[in-house]
């Protein structure tokens, strides 16, 4: 519990940090304001609780407030759906059923298999808890890397990201990209701080990747539901995927990301022309020829 109020008070200091006071509806105090965002009172004013309250639960103080106070603070602080979602799971309230806790090997059932390979032309991943990949088509094998190949521990998109050089050059938009994934695995471990093995990424990630501890530190959260990546594809060149994510009822620690492109486009084009190849290229039973985790050609082996 220390821990979760530790985060959530790290979590209102940099929401309010980053609110832009002209915009937040206050009155004006001709006070000149010597750091950015908001101050506590006003924050504290915006929702309609008394500064002395607003200041302890900053503080990281041992208080639970009532879902109407969580909502009221999230709308003083501009927080976007995914900043309110993380408030309410750092606060321990929600309007929802608490979702059972379920913290062993995650596992694809056979029919989720069997969808992944139904998007024949198109690649797609199922991503669980802590961004782990659970599952990917020959195509998505292709385009980002052959997760299955790499040891257990290893199969896992966030360290990919920040650990692997080929996902450095794979993507030409790497620090947008990489920061989703920073902020999508802040919103994860919102969701269930007490879970060892995001505890683990956690730290391991913060030990070998400056660049990931420093935009943890700034708590941003990101619900990943929909975008573009831009690539620099060794075999095909540079094309650009859109992505639209499907969470699966039943289980909301799983998610299915499909990644298209533009009908007729140069990504398209790029996207059948590797399609191609894996089926008719040497070692298309393991969807590539090109091992992007480590950079070599197969065909030169």
């Amino acid at each position: 519990m220390a821990e979760t109020n530790r985060e959530l008070a790290d979590f209102l200091r940099r929401a309010r940090s980053q609110v832009d006071p002209s915009r937040a509806g206050l009155p004006p105090d001709g006070r000149v304001r010597r750091v950015p965002g908001l101050r506590r009172e006003e924050v504290a004013f915006l929702a309609g609780v008394s500064a002395d309250y607003y200041a302890r639960l900053e503080q990281g103080r041992r208080i639970t407030p009532s879902p109407s106070v969580v909502e009221a603070i999230g709308r003083a602080l501009g927080l976007d759906d995914a900043g309110r979602v993380h408030l309410h799971d750092l606060t321990g309230v929600t309007t929802m059923p608490v979702r059972r806790r379920t913290r062993g090997v995650q596992r694809v059932r056979p029919g989720l298999y069997q969808l992944l390979d139904a998007f024949d032309g198109e690649p797609a991943l199922v991503l669980g808890r802590r961004t782990d990949v659970l599952a990917a088509n020959r195509m998505a094998k292709a385009l980002f890397a052959d997760f299955e190949r790499m040891p257990p521990r290893q199969r896992n998109y966030a360290r990919w990201m920040f650990l692997d050089d080929a996902a450095r050059s794979l993507f030409v938009d790497w620090e947008v990209q990489a920061r989703a994934a920073v902020e999508s695995l802040r919103l994860d471990a919102g969701r269930d701080p007490d879970d060892h093995a995001t505890a683990a990424l956690i730290a391991e990630l913060r030990e070998h990747s400056r660049q990931f501890a420093h935009w943890w530190e700034q708590h941003r959260v990101h619900q990943r539901t929909h975008g573009s990546k831009r690539l620099r594809h060794p075999l095909v060149g540079e094309l650009t995927v859109e992505f639209e994510t499907l969470c699966l009822p039943g289980d909301p620690d799983v998610t299915l990301f499909l990644y298209t492109a533009e009908a007729g486009s140069c990504s398209k084009l790029a996207l059948d022309l590797l399609a191609s190849w894996t089926l008719s290229g040497p070692g298309a039973d393991t969807a590539s020829p090109y091992d992007l985790r480590t950079g070599t050609d197969d065909r030169a082996r």
